[in-house]
């Protein structure tokens, strides 16, 4: 993948371009094969598509290839590369280094063929085939005038999109009928809000045939943090199922053993990526009796959370507040830091007159408070939060989730502290089903559907989040038999993972 330069989006951390990861050719031969474009056809008429060629190295074994097709079947290498093949790339060094390694193979049309312009962009031909590794450039990282390109010109920028989103519009819409299109990229858009609406695409207008999981798997030049996945399309009626693969070494890649997954039918395809969607017998979360939420975003942290409260305001107006920063290591220990709860019971503001101290403590700090985009609508309420605040929380005995956490351990909190903006929590049962409930989320049954819904942070880690947690799957908790119960919740306290994983084993295997 290229389609960057510096001036463009800028570098790296590790100093390389913001766009710029270049493809194992391990896996440039795989996803080669897998569409069929191999030395052993006649290649003279097979047309096909690069759109961010970098420095070359899938146009070099497409070029070796047809090489090779035309030794074998007698015919012009040169002029079937003019004619077929079509590679973008918008830095020109870049490409014209792609162009020598060519010529350097005895091709000489590479100038033709091998072309400097913003793919995105571009008017381009229909083609049989197209495959590559599209840019990664975050959201954050595009310009704003290529956000407004992509915003007016494709239907598939959604939310906080990334930049191989268009990509992939783009290249699919390019298809000739039954063409085939084969993409290493980010997995992120399998799963996440931006791509909800290229999922909507592919399930109502193309057949996806294959997904391959590639998280932890080198199948890039360099150690990158990018969660591939290689993913195979063709052109045509939308297919009623695929085959899924997960792989962790790309030399393991030819040898891979494929499930059949049921394909979605719309944007959502969670069903895809877990076994137990379709079973009866398993229940969400919400649909067993509990409650899913998040922590209170207050918008001014340092002043609304903070271990000095007690001595500034007054004591009715704080509770003890709980965040990821105490529970890590699986151990939970307050830091002692408190809220500041400007609310009454019935969910309207304090009269700050009715608390000097409270009044004092926030003036000081009123500046601060008002240049928040909440006080900005709302002047006249300048001391409140983003989110409400419901005291009503703080003694309900609930389940406490760091958003992003190597925790093995689920923390049950029985109602001494409230959540702040990084717990997601859940409640509406009681404390020892909660704990119950605890059990099965660290088994590792209910970890690898997370796994399977969401992708995984730096550390190999899922994120607990509402929209994930939402829709794991799990055996409905009042059918447990009492001695089960009893036993699940003593290997709880005693945070036995494996006697969990064992006893939760039985009910996932009946599936």
């Amino acid at each position: 993948m290229s389609s960057s330069n510096v001036s463009i989006y800028g570098l790296r951390s590790n100093g390389g371009q913001h766009g710029d990861v270049f493809t194992s050719p391990t896996v440039v031969c795989f996803m080669l094969d897998r569409v069929k474009y191999t030395a052993n056809r006649d290649l003279r008429n097979v047309r096909i598509l690069e759109p961010s060629c970098g420095d070359g190295e899938f146009v070099m074994e497409i070029a070796r290839r047809l090489l090779l097709s035309a030794e074998r079947y007698s015919f012009d290498a040169s002029d079937a590369f003019r004619r077929n093949v079509r590679a973008y790339d918008i830095d020109g060094a870049k490409t014209e280094t792609c162009r020598k390694r060519i010529r350097e193979m005895g091709i000489v049309s590479a100038e033709q063929s091998i072309l400097t312009a913003d793919f995105l962009r571009a008017e381009t031909d229909k083609t049989d085939i197209i495959v590559g590794n599209p840019p990664y450039i975050r959201y954050e990282n595009i310009p704003k005038d290529m956000l407004d390109f992509c915003r007016n010109t494709f239907q598939t920028f959604h939310y906080r999109c990334d930049l191989y989103v268009p990509f992939f519009e783009k290249t699919l819409a390019a298809l000739k009928p039954d063409g085939q299109h084969c993409f290493i990229c980010s997995n992120r858009w399998l799963k996440n809000e931006y791509g909800k609406k290229l999922r909507q695409l592919i399930s109502h207008k193309y057949a996806l045939k294959t997904i391959i999981n590639l998280e932890g798997a080198d199948a890039f030049q360099e150690e990158v943090l990018a969660y591939p996945a290689i993913t195979l399309i063709s052109a045509g009626k939308p297919a009623n199922t695929f085959d899924y693969a997960e792989c962790k070494k790309v030399d393991e890649l030819p040898s891979l053993s494929y499930s059949k997954r049921m394909m979605p039918t719309d944007e959502d395809w969670t069903a895809a990526f877990s076994t137990y969607c379709d079973d009866p017998s398993f229940l969400t979360i919400e649909q067993q009796g509990f409650k899913i939420g998040i922590g209170v975003a207050t918008g001014a942290d340092a002043v609304f959370v903070s271990r000095d409260l007690p001595q500034q305001v007054e004591p009715e107006l704080i509770m003890p507040g709980i965040n990821a920063r105490d529970l890590r290591g699986n151990r939970f220990q307050w830091q002692g830091e408190y809220l500041l709860n400007p609310y009454k019971t019935d969910g309207t503001l304090v009269n700050l007159a009715d608390y000097p101290r409270a009044s004092a403590y926030l003036e000081n700090h009123r500046e601060r408070l008002s240049a928040r985009h909440v006080a900005k609508k709302s002047p006249l309420r300048w001391y409140k939060t983003i989110d409400r605040i419901s005291p009503s929380l703080l003694s309900q005995p609930k389940i406490l989730l760091p958003d992003m956490s190597g925790n093995t351990f689920v923390f049950v909190d029985d109602g001494a502290f409230y959540p702040l903006h990084n717990i997601y929590y859940i409640v509406g049962r009681s404390s020892i089903q909660l704990r119950l409930l605890a059990a099965f989320l660290m088994s590792d049954f209910i970890r690898n559907q997370l796994a399977a819904v969401t992708n995984a942070m730096n550390g190999g880690f899922s994120r607990w989040q509402s929209q994930h947690l939402r829709k794991l799957r799990l055996p409905n908790l009042n059918s447990i038999p009492a001695n089960d119960v009893q036993n699940l919740l003593a290997h709880y306290e005693r945070k036995e993972i494996s006697s969990i994983n064992t006893m939760v084993g039985k009910y996932f295997a009946r599936a």
